[in-house]
């Protein structure tokens, strides 16, 4: 299945949020997040996900730090912040408006044309 980019878009920072209010990660654990969470449906790349956590440290909202692997490579490591939780709350409030009005819209797609508009 194709999920379109402005939906993809739209996603991305709650989705990146949300997994790192769960703990600090880094880039390659969090793609596999998105893929895990998604069920396979979501296959983000290193180029949608880098700049985002650039921008979402810019914005204040993560911090990173640079760490070593067992295997001793080292990985930059992304933690949410303070201001990154408030944002995530903000989102999440925002998401819940926008899934109930498509749930509206949906439901009355859903419904037989004679009851969509109240005659039975």
């Amino acid at each position: 299945m194709h999920i379109d980019k402005d939906l993809v878009a739209a996603s991305a920072t709650p989705l990146v949020l949300g997994i790192l209010a769960d703990g600090e990660s880094y880039g390659y654990a969090i793609l596999k997040r998105v893929n895990e969470l998604s069920g396979g449906r979501m296959q983000w790349t290193d180029g949608m996900l880098y700049p985002l956590l650039h921008r979402l440290e810019r914005l204040g909202h993560v911090t990173s730090t640079w760490q070593s692997a067992d295997s001793g490579r080292r990985r930059k490591h992304y933690a949410i912040t303070d201001s990154g939780r408030a944002a995530l709350a903000e989102r999440r409030i925002q998401w819940a408006v926008v899934a109930d009005a498509l749930g509206q819209v949906w439901r009355s797609v859903e419904q037989p044309p004679n009851t969509a508009k109240g005659w039975a």
